[in-house]
């Protein structure tokens, strides 16, 4: 028999949360198994556990999705389980072995994302970082509505600088598994120079960028991201 259709695993990145997905989900329906994870945004390591927790709970194929840092989640958690059947980068990192978040978002001029950042200490030990209130519609998704960009800002969860500045400590996953890129050309935090980057030395077997697409594309440009899914899903089933 066949495999099944392999189940999407979305795993949102910094200052953002599992609902962000949820227009993503409303277009994939239900001709798709999905789930959004909750991302702890703790370190690379700590986060790819638990992605990887979920998928063995799924148990069965899986396509993992990761936006932002994410994708540095995903990388990691994919590598060597043989149950990841494609990886999709939405505005994400797809880092090589020693890259962290931080030296890839600055590996290309263009990001604002440090001039919007507030920290504080955090009892576990270091700091957490959120993007500023007034700053985040501008710097996160300019091309949402105020109203839904409100309510991101408040809702936005943030992450600790470690898991910044962990590097990917696996051989990427990317250089075995398909993967599919999509990007928003206007993205504040990740420049599109990163992304193409990226996505040219991944070798996608898909890559969309989205004129105008802010970081935020899973909100502000739901069919597209889930465009690029469902080839990816079609595209190893």
């Amino acid at each position: 028999m066949p495999d099944p259709q392999p189940t999407i695993v979305l795993v949102h990145g910094a200052f953002a949360e599992s609902a962000s997905w949820n227009g993503v989900l409303e277009r994939l329906g239900a001709a798709y198994d999905s789930v959004a994870v909750a991302n702890p945004l703790r370190s690379v390591a700590g986060d790819a556990a638990y992605v990887q927790d979920v998928v063995r709970g799924i148990g069965g194929p899986v396509v993992l999705v990761g936006h932002s840092y994410g994708g540095m989640v995903i990388t990691q958690a994919a590598a060597g389980d043989t149950s990841v059947r494609a990886l999709v980068y939405v505005n994400a990192f797809a880092p090589d072995t020693g890259e962290s978040a931080m030296t890839l978002s600055a590996k290309f001029p263009g990001s604002t994302l440090a001039d919007t950042l507030v920290q504080y200490p955090v009892s576990t030990g270091g700091n957490e970082v959120a993007i500023g209130q007034d700053q985040y519609h501008a710097q996160f998704c300019a091309d949402s509505s105020d109203d839904v960009a409100a309510l991101m800002a408040r809702t936005q969860r943030p992450i600790t600088e470690q898991g910044l500045a962990d590097k990917l400590t696996s051989d990427p996953a990317w250089r075995s598994l398909p993967s599919w890129f999509v990007f928003g050309d206007a993205d504040k935090n990740i420049p599109a120079e990163a992304h193409r980057f990226m996505a040219e030395r991944a070798n996608p077997r898909g890559q969309r960028e989205v004129v105008g697409g802010s970081h935020a594309m899973a909100v502000a440009r739901p069919s597209e991201v889930a465009e690029t899914i469902i080839e990816a899903v079609r595209g190893v089933s």
